[in-house]
């Protein structure tokens, strides 16, 4: 015979739940059962007033636990960066106690983990760029210290180029001026060597001359010179050059050449003129007596006659005059007589 499967068993209905004693006579109304109750967004009444909560959806506490644990790691982190970048001590941050009710809905959930590891990041974050700041202000110190020490550097570079240039510059002026003064000191030796091998020629030269010239007179005085003023000549100065002598002293040739006058000649007395090759003339006056005659050839040294004091004199001497080329108007027989390497 066949049975019957047993009847399913009913589902749990709370209405229909058995009473239960809680330790009073009867069950009371206010000790349950209950319902599970999920609030919702049409059974809850909003709250008005300063002190509004946002909508929140399922979860959303603990993701906005989450975004305010981002938040203020990102303000953490830009409050680190600025005060890197200003130099100014990162600003330390405080957050508040959560509200005991917040704590109450949050308990040991995600939410409470996520506020939990929100708070450790933030205090991880502005740990880290306290440090940050810190190694940021290092570096920015020691790269300042490294520009001031580069900076030195050149400044001592163009300091040393600039006295190296400088004492480069002394020295070449030194050196020019040195090389000039041994210039001017060569110049002036060679032209001393100069004006001395040329002074020794002539000395030559004249020693040469003197062997050929000879001076009229052996022993005399010197009484009158070319160009004396004095109304006692008739050109109103004097002519030549006086040798005073005592009368019949020797008168010799200068220099070879030929008699060309010998007689009297008025002022002058008498006169001899030996004309030398170059056609210099020479007068011999005032002589006593004229020992040549017109023509003759005579050489240095020969006597040509004797001193006197015939013409117009104021005593016994013998008057010398040099015409060069023959001419009329005589020279200085001083200076000419110097010229042949003699020495009146």
């Amino acid at each position: 015979m066949a049975s019957n499967p047993p009847a399913p068993t009913a589902p749990f209905v709370p209405s229909q739940r058995q009473p239960e004693v809680y330790g009073y006579a009867g069950r009371r109304t206010d000790e349950g059962p209950w319902e599970e109750w999920n609030p919702t967004e049409e059974s809850l009444a909003p709250v008005r007033g300063r002190h509004r909560v946002a909508k929140q959806r399922g979860g959303g506490l603990a993701r906005s636990s989450t975004v305010l644990g981002v938040g203020v790691i990102a303000a953490v982190g830009a409050g680190g960066m600025a005060s890197a970048n200003t130099g100014k001590p990162p600003v330390s941050i405080s957050l508040p106690d959560l509200p005991s009710s917040v704590d109450s809905l949050l308990g040991d959930g995600a939410g409470h983990h996520a506020t939990q590891t929100a708070l450790s990041s933030v205090t991880t974050a502005t740990a880290t760029d306290a440090d940050s700041s810190s190694d940021a202000g290092e570096a920015l110190r020691s790269r300042i210290i490294a520009q001031a020490e580069q900076q030195r550097t050149q400044i001592d570079v163009r300091a040393t180029a600039k006295a190296v240039a400088a004492a480069d510059k002394a020295v070449s002026d030194a050196e020019a001026k040195a090389e000039k003064a041994a210039a001017t000191q060569a110049a002036d030796a060679k032209e001393k060597a100069q004006a001395a091998e040329k002074a020794q020629a002539e000395q030559k030269r004249l020693a040469a001359l003197a062997k050929q010239y000879t001076l009229p007179v052996v022993s005399y005085t010197i009484t009158g010179t070319f160009g004396q003023a004095g109304s006692m000549w008739a050109s109103g100065y004097h002519t030549g050059l006086d040798f005073a002598a005592p009368t019949g002293t020797l008168i010799k040739a200068v220099h070879s050449g030929t008699v060309t006058e010998a007689g009297w000649a008025g002022s002058y007395g008498y006169r001899t003129i030996l004309t030398l090759d170059d056609g210099t003339e020479l007068w011999f006056c005032h002589q006593s007596s004229i020992g040549v005659k017109v023509g003759q050839k005579v050489a240095t040294g020969d006597v040509i006659g004797r001193v006197g004091a015939t013409g117009n004199v104021t005593g016994p001497h013998l008057h010398l005059e040099v015409h060069p080329g023959g001419q009329a108007t005589g020279i200085d027989p001083m200076t000419w007589l110097r010229g042949k390497g003699l020495n009146p």
